[in-house]
């Protein structure tokens, strides 16, 4: 084909003006009037496939029946992780040196070489050589992406939601009429009748598994009244659990703002899955214990709480009880007038005590008093005038000591010893006489 358009670029170089108009060179020189045939296309896409070299592809196998009177085998092979996948064939010999003959879901490896098929515009893998993933790989694999999620902090503690206490709707993401979904509807129903579930049956091994199980986490996510997430498969293989292991589906678990409980296998697994999520339940059963109360142990536990209320109530009582009794039988409170007659004596014997010390007080001061009115009286002029003296006083009450004090015609007062007599001067001589 590319032989016969060369042969038409010749002939329209040559000059032959009959000749058809020669076609672009380059995918870049094409335009609308000047476009490539399809035939062209391909052909190219072929010769560029066909220079590449064969090339180790890593893949999980779908699609694939192994049948051995066949001289050649097809399959496809998937990304685990995206939806991505290529058909292979390849010879049957080439499965010659494998124990176990690949099935849907199995991990391989194959050398092949891409091949272009013009009449179909189809991409195929032609493959050499096959090798199947040893569990021992895929295992390290695991311990390697458990290595970096944890470096990025996925597993701490400190993101761990805890668990609602009751909650109403339980999202449930598990296997189609699987053992899984059974054990966790019935137990958590038989432990509180009224919880509601919104189940999502999806793979949960296979090719599909990591889609269908990350698309159902973040469906109930998005839920506003689910109040918790479980994630629930019964037992199996390292092979059959490996989903549960992916990255894509472990960092879709860590984006939920929805506490999530992992219940995967037995006891003894332990997928990445159990490290990030909020409560790593070892067995569906266990999970449904562990997403709702048991409503007979609530109730016990209310009477027994109420038993226990009670108990420390009568105690506190009985206790308080005591005290007043023994406080009551002790004598100052068996008989209470003892401290008031106790208190009585004591106020009986300070009064006398100090009326004493008042009497005492009072005749030492009436001693005094007696003495210091006899040296008053000693002192007084009224003892004076009692020997006969008398008080001349002018009329303003001024006393007179000397004659001159006073002159003819004044009034003057007489005090005598008992009683007193007005008198008039007659003269200031010392012959004068008062009358």
């Amino acid at each position: 084909m590319l032989d016969r358009v060369t042969d038409l670029h010749h002939a329209r170089a040559d000059g032959d003006p009959t000749g058809p108009a020669p076609l672009p060179a380059l995918a870049r020189d094409t335009t609308a009037e000047r476009p490539w045939p399809v035939r062209l296309l391909s052909e190219k896409i072929r010769d560029y496939v066909a220079r590449m070299s064969p090339v180790w592809v890593e893949g999980q196998v779908v699609e694939h029946t192994y049948r051995g009177r066949s001289g050649m085998q097809f399959l496809t092979l998937r990304d685990t992780d995206v939806e991505a996948s290529l058909p292979v064939h390849m010879l049957t010999r080439a499965f010659d040196g494998i124990a176990r003959k690949p099935e849907s879901g199995d991990h391989v490896v194959v050398q092949a070489k891409p091949e272009f098929w013009v009449k179909t515009g189809r991409m195929s893998m032609r493959a050499t050589a096959i090798r199947q993933v040893g569990v021992g790989e895929l295992l390290a694999r695991v311990d390697q992406l458990r290595r970096v999620l944890a470096a990025e902090g996925l597993f701490d503690a400190e993101r761990k939601r805890p668990l609602p206490f009751l909650p109403a709707v339980v999202g449930l993401v598990c296997g189609r009429e699987s053992k899984a979904e059974h054990d966790v509807v019935v137990n958590a129903r038989a432990r509180w009748p009224r919880v509601r579930f919104e189940i999502r049956e999806v793979a949960v091994q296979g090719m599909n598994a990591v889609r269908e199980v990350s698309a159902a986490i973040a469906e109930l996510d998005a839920r506003p009244d689910v109040d918790v997430l479980v994630v629930a498969r019964g037992g199996g293989s390292v092979e059959d659990l490996l989903p549960f292991s992916n990255e894509a589906l472990v960092r879709v678990a860590a984006g939920c703002t929805t506490p999530l409980v992992s219940a995967i296998g037995h006891e003894t697994d332990a997928p990445l899955l159990d490290l990030v999520a909020d409560y790593r339940a070892s067995t569906p059963t266990d999970a449904a214990k562990r997403i709702v109360p048991d409503v007979a142990e609530e109730r016990a536990r209310l009477t027994q709480t109420r038993q226990r209320m009670r108990a420390a109530v009568r105690a506190r009582v009985d206790r308080e009880q005591h005290g007043l009794d023994a406080l009551r039988s002790r004598p100052v409170l068996a008989h209470p007038q003892t401290v008031v007659d106790v208190r009585e004596r004591e106020v009986g014997q300070h009064v006398r005590h100090a009326r004493h010390l008042l009497d005492a007080a009072l005749l030492r001061a009436s001693g005094e008093v007696g003495r210091l009115g006899a040296q008053v009286r000693a002192l007084s002029p009224a003892s004076t005038l009692e020997r006969g003296y008398a008080v001349v006083q002018r009329a303003d009450g001024q006393v007179v000591r000397a004659a001159g004090d006073v002159t003819a015609g004044d009034a003057l007062r007489v005090r005598l010893a008992d009683g007193t007599l007005e008198a008039e001067v007659r003269a200031t001589s010392a012959e004068a006489s008062v009358a």
